[in-house]
């Protein structure tokens, strides 16, 4: 997929018809590094049918290292919507403390973690990234059954064979800015969740704890976030 050749423009389209933010994962093949390499990229639409940003996963996990390529902090962006600021980051890289503070420090009140899928990812640190940030965090998953690999070639028949029936059970969520949850983990089901969500409560938690106003030390430590998009080359004509 290829936001810049108009990959997404039907999913746009709907954001704007319905006045609604889509934060979508994708496998991105960059145009801007050759259009082979593979990016576990996470895109925000906004309610005008506007691509807000596209984030590249930092760092993929295990195995992923043979698909997917390293991303960059060019995605490392929060988006004004109603009275929150939204940001996003994919799978394991929610555990990296310095990417979840870039996106505080850019105003983040509810945030988006998008995984494969299990209760195991989000039991613990959809809570904890809710408590540390005092924000909304929804934890968005994705679940597969056995049924789902498909026996369309041997290879697809072979893994099936010897999986279990649910491999990642999904667990999505949403996490208040006091730790407690909105929305418990879903059950491994194909389910819609939906909840209404209160700004006043980022703004009680933040009284007593605010990790990027009044409880940070920039003087003693400070964070740089490069966001410029990695490139090989820089064309001049």
């Amino acid at each position: 997929m290829q936001p810049e050749a108009g990959h997404l423009d039907g999913l746009c389209a709907a954001a704007a018809a319905h006045r609604i933010a889509i934060y979508l994962g994708t496998v991105e093949r960059a145009a801007d590094r050759g259009a082979h390499s593979l990016y576990c990229s996470l895109i925000f639409i906004d309610p005008r049918g506007q691509i807000g940003s596209v984030h590249r996963k930092l760092m993929p996990t295990y195995e992923e290292r043979l698909v997917w390529s390293a991303g960059d902090g060019a995605g490392l962006r929060t988006h004004p919507l109603r009275a929150f600021h939204a940001g996003g980051l994919n799978c394991w890289e929610n555990w990296m403390p310095l990417s979840r503070a870039g996106l505080y420090a850019q105003g983040e009140d509810l945030h988006v973690a998008v995984r494969p899928g299990g209760g195991r990812n989000t039991r613990d640190i959809t809570r904890f990234i809710a408590l540390e940030s005092r924000s909304y965090v929804l934890s968005v998953s994705g679940l597969m059954r056995r049924e789902d690999i498909g026996t369309g070639s041997a290879w697809r028949k072979m893994v099936a064979d010897a999986s279990a029936d649910v491999l990642a059970d999904g667990g999505s969520c949403v996490a208040g800015p006091d730790g407690e949850w909105v929305v418990c983990p879903a059950s491994p089901e194909e389910t819609l969740l939906v909840a209404t969500i209160d700004h006043r409560r980022v703004l009680e938690e933040r009284q007593n704890f605010d990790p990027a106003g009044h409880y940070a030390r920039p003087d003693v430590t400070l964070l740089t976030v490069n966001r410029k998009r990695q490139n090989l080359v820089i064309l001049t004509d």
